[in-house]
């Protein structure tokens, strides 16, 4: 087992779901939960912008490229799982590792994030 960690967004899961749906023909029921929260998880009805793991790997790629964010990689993928659009969205994000942060270092990842998302 290798002791790196790998972060994956909705649609990945969604994906590998799918992809075991159609090799197995059925899913257990845990999956099936799965595969139904990852479904809506993915889409635009949960925060409004459909999630695309290219655009997942790409942001948490860019975001792991600043010198705060880059010691967090799981805050990288939260944050670019979520791609929050709001400074207040962000703190909330980032409150977690106690990332201290002025408002001109979260504007720039703010940017970081609309640049790849909007």
């Amino acid at each position: 087992m290798s002791d790196s960690n790998e972060y994956v967004d909705y649609a990945k899961v969604r994906d590998l779901l799918l992809s075991a749906q159609e090799r197995r023909q059925e899913l257990s029921y845990e999956q099936q939960m799965a595969l139904q929260h990852s479904e809506w998880a993915a889409s635009a009805q949960r925060g409004g912008i459909k999630t695309d793991s290219k655009v997942f790997l790409d942001l948490s790629a860019a975001l792991s490229a600043n010198d705060k964010l880059g010691d967090h990689p799981d805050i990288c993928a939260k944050i670019a799982e979520l791609m929050p659009l709001s400074v207040h969205a962000l703190r909330v994000i980032i409150a977690s590792k106690r990332i201290a942060m002025d408002t001109d270092e979260v504007e720039s990842i703010l940017d970081i994030v609309r640049q790849h998302v909007l």
